[in-house]
């Protein structure tokens, strides 16, 4: 089974939440194909950010929207 996950980013509203402020704005990294992948991109695009509190980037895990009856497997 694939396990999908996606890495997005953008400047939210309130740094404890994660409503973005601009869906217009979103920066998509990318589709990966395990946790660990995803986990290297986003801690990539984090760090660039990483003194900018209103920028947040994270792993939607997106096997589990397409199929949510399976069991945990990451």
């Amino acid at each position: 089974m694939q396990l999908l996950h996606l890495v997005m980013g953008g400047r939210v509203k309130d740094p404890r939440g994660l409503e973005f402020a601009d869906l217009n704005d979103i920066d998509l990294v990318g589709v990966f194909p395990s946790y660990a992948q995803a986990e290297d991109a986003w801690r990539a695009h984090a760090q660039r950010t990483v003194d900018d509190a209103e920028m947040k980037y994270v792993i939607v895990h997106l096997h589990k929207l397409l199929e949510p009856d399976l069991p945990e497997m990451d």
